[in-house]
């Protein structure tokens, strides 16, 4: 779909309306125009053109409450589809989901080695693209594109600032992709992105505010209020990765020490488990990942699991100071490290209460990710579907 056409899908009451019935259909048009207070033959005329864009499908009757049985409305979630790509730090994937969310197509995750220019970042990013385009039945319905980017990014020009494990700036994501596609394009951090994913599929599950925390190749995090991402002053907000954990622990990625990312990224976590293994004698694990660690500590290896609880107690230390400054209603953890939650999340949890400043702090709910693999992809489509539903 053309840039021009998505945005006349949109104004303040058409997305009003649409969020309405995506939150409670199926629902009668009557319905709507007492919980929106819009006036009955304003409903009907957005629920014709909304129904004219194929966005909304009229159903079977509805229950009568004293007169005529209504005619009861519904997304049409296979109207369209809405493309997410995950781009770095490390690896680059695409899916096509509906509106509801549902993944339609999806490439196979693929390595971003370093060094890279731009130019082969984003020849590698819309060949993704293309290959799940080649795959759809209509690839003519994706209303849009949305970038779930490593890094900094100024998400109104949709320009990649830093990229800082590729060693890369500035990079014109939206201008260069919507040039090629001809279609609107969405940018934002990449964990951000899945904070918003995780907050919009949840069917209502995190209201107020979400704080989410991914913990991969590096730590960041994402703050959802009242459904809506928060940036900060310079789009900054989020970068939880570089909050100072150890004033005199190892030198970061970003030149200081002590990082929580030093303790808490997936790498953090493997050399640990190395050196502690290494004090028992030569080892052979080269190829060592979280998942092996994972596995051998639930099966006995107490090395691992040592690591493992020690990691959640850090992880709870550095949560207890977010939930002091940001007091959010829940925090959902991401990423590979957060895969090792039957030994991780009781540490966590244990820490926050010991640490907590009221017994409310210490009760702040923390859970794990929904999408696992697909969050980053997921949280990149729905920065489209906010667009559509919502407005945003």
């Amino acid at each position: 779909m053309e840039r021009g056409s998505f945005q006349l899908m949109k104004s303040v009451n058409k997305s009003l309306v649409l969020n309405k019935i995506r939150i409670n259909q199926p629902i009668s048009r009557a319905q709507i125009a007492k919980d929106t207070k819009l006036t009955p033959p304003t409903v009907s005329s957005i629920v014709r053109e909304l129904i004219a864009e194929e966005l909304v499908i009229e159903s079977v009757l509805g229950e009568s409450q004293g007169g005529r049985k209504p005619t009861m409305l519904l997304i049409n979630d296979d109207a369209f589809y809405v493309i997410g790509v995950e781009a770095g730090p490390d690896k680059m994937s695409c899916t096509a989901c509906n509106l509801a969310g549902k993944v339609i197509e999806r490439t196979d995750a693929t390595s971003i080695a370093a060094p890279i220019s731009k130019e082969q970042f984003l020849s590698d990013m819309i060949g993704k693209i293309q290959s799940v385009l080649d795959a759809l039945p209509e690839p003519d319905k994706v209303l849009g594109i949305g970038v779930a980017m490593h890094g900094v990014v100024d998400v109104d020009k949709g320009l990649s600032l830093v990229a800082p494990n590729l060693d890369l700036r500035d990079i014109p994501v939206a201008d260069v992709l919507e040039e090629r596609f001809n279609t609107i394009v969405k940018v934002e951090n990449d964990v951000r992105a899945m904070a918003l994913g995780e907050s919009w599929f949840s069917a209502g599950q995190h209201k107020g505010s979400m704080l989410m925390v991914n913990m991969d190749s590096g730590v960041g995090a994402g703050l959802v209020i009242d459904g809506k991402l928060y940036h900060g002053a310079a789009d900054l907000a989020g970068e939880v990765g570089h909050m100072t954990i150890d004033l005199n622990g190892e030198v970061c990625s970003c030149g200081n020490k002590g990082c929580f990312q030093t303790f808490a990224s997936e790498q953090a976590v493997v050399e640990r488990a190395k050196a502690e293994k290494r004090k028992q004698g030569p080892i052979t694990e080269d190829q060592l990942t979280i998942y092996d660690i994972h596995k051998q500590a639930a099966t006995g290896d107490e090395v691992f699991a040592q690591v493992l609880r020690e990691t959640g107690h850090i992880i709870g230390v550095a949560l207890t100071n977010l939930i002091h400054v940001i007091n959010p209603d829940c925090i959902i953890l991401g990423g590979s490290v957060s895969r090792t939650e039957s030994i991780i999340l009781p540490e966590i949890t244990h820490t926050i209460e010991e640490r907590g400043l009221t017994q409310e702090a210490k009760a702040t709910k923390v859970t794990t990710a929904s999408f696992g693999e697909n969050a980053t992809t997921m949280g990149a489509a729905s920065l489209l579907l906010t667009e559509l539903f919502e407005g945003q």
